[in-house]
């Protein structure tokens, strides 16, 4: 059974930083993409950032320059620094990625780690 689990929300003030983490665990053949999407109240789900296994990067435009995504391989496990971070922000952040097991390729999603930024 291969599960996603996400860390590292929380609070935080206007310009602060935190960094989310999410790792994947189960029998797991290999990993191509992994991303980060955030869906916040009465809005629709967004992706924030995504990185693929041969490190191509795609960001939202709302977030460039603030905000970076890295994986490590090794450990099945995709980052996103988010730093100068404001209100907007906010949202239920959620990991996900296309995971090979089984010999089939499916996307999964992590359970979402909340992110409140206050002014």
């Amino acid at each position: 059974q291969v599960q996603l689990v996400e860390s590292g929300g929380g609070l935080v003030q206007a310009g602060g930083s935190l960094r989310l983490s999410c790792a994947a665990s189960g029998t797991i053949e290999s990993i191509n993409y992994m991303g980060w999407y955030r869906q916040a109240p009465g809005k629709q789900r967004e992706l924030v950032a995504g990185i693929t296994s041969g490190s191509d990067l795609d960001y939202a435009d709302s977030v460039k320059g603030r905000f970076t995504i890295s994986r490590d391989n090794a450990k099945n496990t995709v980052y996103l620094q988010m730093n100068s971070l404001n209100p907007e922000d906010t949202a239920v952040y959620l990991c996900t990625a296309n995971i090979r097991a089984d010999r089939v390729i499916r996307r999964y999603w992590g359970q979402g780690t909340q992110v409140t930024v206050s002014s």
